[in-house]
């Protein structure tokens, strides 16, 4: 009689484990807006959840310690003027987070350590540049302030948040609504997904498809597609039948999968969130109360299987830790920020050890908060894959770091000033535009000056009749 043998991995026996009621995040609104993104961020400071807001679109921000109920006044994130659809952390920055939203606006805003007494309402840039809705969100893993947008005018914008300036925009390249981007591990390609059933390998700086596969999945429903540690992408989608069903594909050998696996009957788009450092893949559907987890190896069938966390209640939306943020004396190797209606609740996703020792062998190197290029030197066609922090001594946030955005003055033409003017551009009068963003910022900050001194003003009365009071 033959035996069956076990494949031998190190993650066949992860579990996951929903945290304490005291926890979660109560009372909070979590948005109801039709859209197939994840409307949580979450980042080893903060959690940020897009929210129920009148009169425009809002998403509120919590120290990931403020756990409990959240109270009904707690400021929020307003500054668009129609509901916003998706929000990402910079990956080199946790206080900076950008949000996109139906009013076709990208705003970057600055998040304080403290929490503020009203609502933020001023980001630090306004990125204008696509003509409808903007749905998807995606920060550069490797280089410097550099950020995606995709919006429903099918177009690709990639900035440089630190200048405001548009980068590359690649808006001949998709023919319906773009469903997914993503980068692959240093930055230097993109897949995307369309409602052309097409999955799409760009190289953004080349402006250029290098690979594509059309219809990966054969159903109409939207499909995803995210890069693997291999260089593979991995997609989720619909058969023909409306089954949902996952793939692994070759880009330099599109027309047979790697691997092609029917799951369930089902609605709910499954959005993949990936760990190149276990090389596991969690499935999680919006309205589904489970989340399926699967390792990608290099061996057949290539995508296993390991297990189904199920819960009662189903998901609205997911936040996914990156890997600092972790506690590895737990053997946590992933934590998910699960939206019900009214709250958000943590689910732990563990490998039994007995020991409490750090483990080296689950906790690889993982990309840190340092970028490895700026912009500029990305544009101009470096590449490097991210700087690599260790766990081992647990990871500590650095304090408060301000984005400074400098916005190039696209319109004056005279060379930068330095040793290398020439006399004659040294001479040569201001242009009109500079004269007047100098006016208009003059007279912005006259008002804010006279609107501190009205403060100032008022506080002095107060102090006063408080005075008059206790004599």
């Amino acid at each position: 009689m033959s035996r069956r043998v076990v494949r031998q991995s190190k993650f066949r026996h992860v579990f996951g484990q929903a945290a304490k009621a005291d926890q979660s995040y109560e009372d909070i609104r979590v948005s109801k807006v039709t859209w197939d993104s994840s409307f949580c961020a979450v980042n080893p400071k903060f959690l940020a959840i897009i929210v129920e807001a009148g009169g425009g679109g809002a998403f509120i921000v919590l120290p990931l310690a403020k756990t409990g109920r959240v109270d009904k006044n707690y400021p929020l994130v307003t500054g668009h003027t129609a509901p916003v659809l998706d929000i990402d952390w910079c990956p080199h920055n946790d206080n900076v987070i950008a949000s996109a939203s139906d009013d076709t606006t990208v705003m970057v805003w600055q998040i304080p350590d403290y929490t503020p007494m009203r609502n933020i309402t001023e980001p630090i840039i306004t990125l204008e540049g696509h003509s409808k809705r903007v749905g998807i969100l995606c920060w550069h893993p490797t280089a410097r302030n550099v950020l995606l947008s995709a919006g429903g005018d099918n177009v690709i914008i990639i900035w440089n948040v630190g200048t405001g300036e548009v980068l590359l925009s690649l808006d001949d390249m998709h023919p319906d609504v773009i469903h997914s981007v993503c980068w692959n591990s240093n930055g230097s390609l993109l897949a995307t997904t369309c409602k052309d059933k097409t999955l799409r390998i760009i190289d953004p700086r080349k402006g250029q498809v290098v690979a594509e596969r059309f219809a990966a999945h054969e159903g109409m429903r939207p499909m995803r597609a995210v890069f693997t540690r291999q260089g593979h992408i991995f997609t989720t989608g619909f058969t023909r039948m409306s089954q949902r069903e996952l793939g692994l594909w070759d880009p330099n050998n599109f027309e047979e999968p790697v691997a092609l696996q029917e799951m369930d009957t089902s609605n709910g788009v499954l959005l993949p969130f990936y760990d190149p450092d276990s090389s596991i893949v969690y499935l999680c559907g919006k309205g589904d109360s489970s989340i399926r987890y699967f390792e990608i190896t290099d061996e057949p069938p290539f995508v296993h299987y390991l297990n189904t966390f199920s819960s009662k209640e189903p998901q609205r939306g997911m936040g996914f830790m990156p890997k600092r943020g972790l506690e590895v004396n737990k053997c946590e190797i992933a934590r998910f920020y699960k939206l019900h209606e009214r709250k958000c609740e943590p689910i732990i996703m563990t490998v039994p050890r007995k020991s409490d020792l750090f483990q080296d062998d689950l906790y690889p190197d993982t990309p840190g908060p340092e970028p490895a290029l700026e912009a500029d030197e990305w544009l101009a066609g470096q590449d490097a894959e991210p700087v690599l922090i260790s766990l081992k001594d647990g990871y500590i946030p650095p304090k408060h770091r301000e984005l400074r955005v400098t916005k190039r003055n696209i319109l004056d033409v005279r060379p930068p000033s330095g040793p290398r003017r020439s006399q004659s551009a040294s001479d040569a009068p201001l242009s009109q535009h500079t004269l007047e963003t100098l006016l208009e910022e003059i007279k912005a900050l006259r008002e804010q000056v006279q609107a501190q001194e009205q403060r100032i003003t008022a506080l002095e009365n107060m102090l006063c009749e408080l005075v008059d009071g206790t004599d």
